[in-house]
C-alpha cells in the first residue's frame, strides 16, 4: 500500500514537506520518495541551505557507493563532505546547474575535502570547471546516470538534470515550484527561458519528480504535470509570459557582485579549508 513521503524534506521543511511530498499515489510504484528510491539501489537526500533558500541534492549507487551532489552551497560543503564520509560513498562529480548569483558554489571547498571529486558545469555557462558538459552527454556513477538537457533562459549556461529513467529532474532555477528563475541578468531571456522549460522539460513525462535549486515558501518537490498545468507563470502564453517576466522590478540578488565571479571560477577556486 502507498504510504506518503517521509524522508524527502529537510528536517527545517518536514512538516510542510510531509503534506507535499509524493503528491501522486502511482509515484511510490516507480520509486520516487527516498526510501523507494533506495529499495531501487539508489540513495537520494534532500538538502538545504536556509540563507540563498538552496536546495542541494545527494544521489549515490548504494551498490558501488558513486555519487554526485547537484548544487553545493560553500556554506554548507562540510555539512555536505561530512554526510558523504558517514555515508561511506565515493563523491565523483559535484556539479552545477548553472553560475548562480545568490551564493557561491560549493565545488571548490568540496574537492578539498573530498579527494578525486570534479567539478561540473555547462560549456555554455562561461565559468571553468574540470569538467564541461552539454546535452548529449550523461554523468554516470554505478548503475545510475544524469543526463543534462539545455534549458537556457535564466542564463545561457543553464541545465536540467533529468535521471537516466526520467524518474527526476533537478531543474536548477529554470523551472522552480509555481515559478521560474529570473530573466532580468546574466544573459537572461523570457522568450528562451519559456521554450526551454516548454520543450525540455514538460515533455518529460508526467508523474516526473521536479526538485528545483530553491524554493521559498517551504516546498520540496512537484511534478511535470503539475507545472505544466498548475505554474501560473508557464501556463501563459509566451507574450503574456514575456510581459510579465519584463515587469518583476525585483532587487538583484545580495551576493551577485562575489558570488558570480566565484562560481565562473567554479569548482577551481582556491578557498581554505
Amino acid at each position: 500500500m502507498w504510504q506518503p513521503c517521509r524522508c524527502s524534506a529537510s528536517a527545517a521543511l518536514r512538516p510542510m514537506a510531509l503534506r507535499l511530498a509524493c503528491p501522486l499515489a502511482g509515484l511510490a510504484r516507480r520509486g520516487y520518495c527516498a526510501r523507494s528510491a533506495q529499495r531501487q539501489g539508489l540513495l537520494f537526500r534532500q538538502l538545504f541551505e536556509a540563507e540563498s533558500f538552496t536546495y542541494t541534492y545527494l544521489l549515490a549507487d548504494t551498490k558501488t557507493k558513486e555519487a554526485v551532489l547537484i548544487d553545493p552551497v560553500l556554506e554548507t560543503a562540510q555539512r555536505d563532505s561530512t554526510l558523504v564520509k558517514q555515508l561511506g560513498l565515493n563523491l565523483l562529480y559535484a556539479v552545477n546547474t548553472h553560475c548562480h548569483a545568490d551564493h557561491i558554489t560549493g565545488t571548490g571547498l568540496l574537492k578539498q575535502l573530498l579527494p578525486g571529486c570534479r567539478s561540473v558545469i555547462s560549456r555554455d555557462s562561461g565559468a571553468t570547471a574540470d569538467v564541461l558538459i552539454r546535452e548529449g552527454h550523461t554523468l554516470r556513477f554505478g548503475a545510475f546516470a544524469l543526463e543534462p538537457r539545455s534549458t537556457p533562459g535564466h542564463t545561457d549556461g543553464c541545465l536540467t538534470y533529468v535521471l537516466n529513467d526520467q524518474s527526476m529532474a533537478f531543474t536548477g532555477d529554470a523551472l522552480l515550484i509555481r515559478g521560474c528563475g529570473r530573466t532580468d541578468f546574466q544573459q537572461g531571456s523570457p522568450e528562451s527561458l519559456y521554450r526551454s522549460v516548454h520543450e525540455k522539460i514538460f515533455t518529460l513525462p508526467g508523474d516526473c519528480l521536479v526538485y528545483p535549486a530553491h524554493d521559498y515558501t517551504g516546498q520540496s518537490v512537484s511534478t511535470v504535470e503539475e507545472e505544466r498545468t498548475l505554474n501560473p507563470r508557464l501556463t501563459l502564453s509566451m507574450e503574456a509570459f514575456v510581459e510579465l517576466m519584463n515587469n518583476l522590478n525585483l532587487p538583484k540578488p545580495k551576493q551577485i557582485d562575489f558570488a558570480v565571479p566565484a562560481n565562473l571560477k567554479c569548482g577551481v577556486q582556491d578557498v581554505a579549508v
